[in-house]
């Protein structure tokens, strides 16, 4: 329920256990909610469509652009509803998960919020909720009150009034209009003696509630609305922010080019890849995965991302450098969300160590014969195992011309128009295809995305990453 706020539920039982049984079938009175509230006199009649306008107004005005916005309609519409009833408090209730019932909003009548322990009804409110029908109760002497409880008699309550907060959802299967559970219920009851209700006051309370229900309505869609452009907005500025850290190729590290691709399944992603220039004149390349996809994996790449460049550079070994990240996530990652990494280190004489933590092998194009082998080797993710140290799982050489393809799960997962999908034995074919037609590396490396999204339809269900590295000299 969208104006529902979490309670403890001792303190939601404290607040409906012992009230006396007004219950009863002699206390209780029903109204069909299309009882007519008018009575043929002018008078009386325009006065009670005055005030029934007067509260509608109160409330059907309001903008609901806040959780604060909605809390302060929630007072007026009790408010609203003791002013036109004329009772000595209102209440608002709603019903949990668990089925307690809550008050969510108590007035008095001079448009105070009561705290403390409030007593009500229960089960007038839960008929009026089980049934959807505006009931009223009374109680027409102290001894009546003694009769069905103290707490009656001390509070001094005469009448009781509990209507149904319900909006329509339209023509059910049978041509009837069909309606939902009540969003919760208006209560209002008063202890003066000369105050009882009529059966035209409770025609007048229920309509009056049709009227908030819509309003709630409205308020619940437009807040919802105003939430949604919110957290897009958040998402588009994580992803500006997130396409912002994608790095461009450095130049530092002769003999080799270097070129990525990055589309994520959302505004923003889980992957990342990145060119760092390491310690000892050597070049990283990386490409990491975080599970899921959207703002906290975003955030996590991001400090990832951070957290190894600054290893790189300071650090020697890659195994350290992954150790230290993994440290990192283990401490942070709270969820159990854990990252895939695939990190390759290259020296001038083209030489290359790898080490891969969860992620898909990369690939190997040989430039001599057009052939692809997969770069062997594998341990556990990231942030998954405190302590775990990561060492080199393979080096080789890449001689001139070949080239290395590292890339996420998002690619070889794409789903083909066969049913089947990509797999590492698909990229493989597509990857030895474009380096073998010779372009510049970022031509080669768009048209390999290209052509897997066009295996898949250009579906993308999962954030995919491609990054090459070719060695030129």
């Amino acid at each position: 329920m969208f104006f529902r706020r979490k309670k403890e539920k001792a303190k939601a039982d404290s607040k409906t256990s012992d009230w006396p049984e007004l219950s009863e079938p002699s206390a209780l009175e029903g109204a069909d909610r299309e009882t007519q509230f008018l009575t043929g006199d002018q008078g009386a009649d325009r006065a009670s469509v005055k005030v029934l306008l007067d509260a509608i107004a109160q409330v059907a005005n309001a903008s609901v652009k806040t959780p604060a916005d909605l809390e302060a309609l929630l007072a007026r519409i009790v408010d609203s509803s003791v002013q036109v009833t004329g009772a000595a408090r209102g209440l608002l209730i709603l019903e949990g998960d668990d089925g307690q019932l809550e008050v969510r909003v108590a007035r008095d009548e001079e448009g105070a919020t009561i705290d403390g322990e409030i007593k009500f009804s229960t089960t007038t409110a839960r008929r009026v909720l089980d049934e959807n029908t505006p009931v009223r109760a009374t109680v027409g002497s102290d001894s009546e009150a003694l009769e069905l409880a103290q707490s009656v008699f001390d509070l001094k309550l005469r009448a009781v009034m509990c209507v149904p907060l319900s909006s329509d959802r339209g023509d059910g299967e049978d041509g009837r209009t069909s309606t939902r559970r009540p969003q919760g219920a208006l209560y209002v009851d008063s202890k003066a003696q000369s105050r009882t209700f009529t059966q035209r006051d409770l025609s007048l309370f229920a309509a009056l509630a049709q009227q908030i229900s819509m309003t709630l309505e409205t308020a619940r869609l437009q807040l919802d609305s105003i939430e949604k452009v919110r957290l897009e907005q958040s998402l588009e500025l994580a992803g500006e922010i997130q396409r912002g850290l994608m790095p461009q190729a450095p130049g530092t590290v002769p003999g080799f080019e270097v070129h990525g691709w990055y589309r994520a399944a959302e505004s923003a992603g889980g992957d990342f890849y990145d060119f760092v220039n390491a310690k000892g004149d050597r070049l990283g390349v990386v490409v990491g995965d975080v599970t899921g996809h959207g703002i906290g994996p975003a955030l996590i790449t991001a400090s990832a991302q951070a957290g190894l460049r600054s290893y790189l550079r300071l650090l020697g070994d890659a195994g350290e450098a992954l150790t230290l990240l993994n440290q990192d996530l283990c401490e942070r990652s709270e969820d159990g969300r854990f990252m895939t990494m695939f990190l390759a280190v290259l020296s001038s004489d083209g030489s290359v160590e790898t080490i891969n933590a969860g992620h898909p092998g990369a690939l190997h194009w040989h430039a001599v014969d057009g052939s692809c082998t997969t770069v062997e080797g594998g341990g556990p993710a990231l942030g998954m195992i405190p302590g775990e140290k990561f060492e080199s799982n393979a080096t080789f050489r890449l001689e001139r011309g070949d080239a290395l393809l590292a890339f996420s799960d998002g690619v070889s997962e794409i789903k083909c128009a066969n049913g089947e999908l990509l797999g590492e034995e698909g990229l493989a074919a597509l990857f030895a295809t474009c380096m073998a037609e010779g372009n510049d590396l970022e031509t080669s490396v768009v048209a390999l995305a290209e052509r897997a999204l066009v295996e898949g339809g250009g579906l993308v269900e999962d954030d995919i990453t491609l990054l090459v590295v070719r060695r030129t000299t």
